[in-house]
């Protein structure tokens, strides 16, 4: 909410207009038993709720506290979060992509040439833009299968291309942090490096 109302976000204006590929859906759930994010009211004290952002692609709502609720004129989502100190800001609660049907082992075996990032390194999101430039490590991917070790490269697209770009969603969603994703099979992306 906080960059939507600056016009610091490539999803600006884009309430109710597909965003994504029809396979992605995204819910932030403040209600998820045992959640790391979950919790009865945010920190303004208004009552935690589960909160569809994109549903088959189409934007649905915006992670939103009062002050960003108010400046664009529509209804909190419950997602106000405060540091020691100063003024509540905009974060989420259980934020994932729900899972698809494929195994990870099959999204695997689908890749003739690819790259299986296992960790992500640095700082590289323009979220005005969608620009998107991460270091990365990982395997590489040959006719199906896991070879050697990759690092030192960087994973580079833009955010918009990259979530209608989702070709295959695995279905092993495990909720071990408060942001959270299943394996995912995304094509167009620039790899480059060592």
């Amino acid at each position: 909410g906080d960059s939507i109302y600056r016009k610091a976000s490539f999803l600006t204006g884009k309430l109710g207009e597909k965003v994504a590929g029809e396979n992605i859906t995204v819910i932030d759930d403040g209600l998820r038993p045992g959640g790391f994010g979950s919790r009865p009211f945010d920190d303004e004290g208004i009552p935690a709720c589960t909160t569809t952002v994109i549903d088959r692609g189409e934007l649905k709502n915006y992670l939103l506290n009062s002050y960003s609720a108010r400046k664009l004129d529509l209804k909190t989502t419950g997602n106000a979060t405060r540091a020691l100190a100063g003024a509540p800001s905009v974060g989420p609660k259980n934020f994932y992509l729900n899972p698809g049907t494929h195994s990870p082992e099959e999204i695997i075996r689908s890749v003739k040439e690819g790259f299986y990032v296992t960790e992500l390194i640095g700082f590289g999101v323009n979220v005005v833009t969608g620009d998107y430039s991460r270091g990365a490590a990982g395997l590489g991917i040959e006719n199906g299968e896991l070879t050697y070790p990759v690092h030192e490269v960087t994973i580079a697209g833009n955010l918009q291309e990259i979530l209608n770009h989702v070709e295959m969603i695995g279905k092993d969603l495990e909720f071990r942090r408060s942001v959270t994703s299943p394996t995912l099979r995304v094509g167009g992306l620039t790899v480059a490096g060592a």
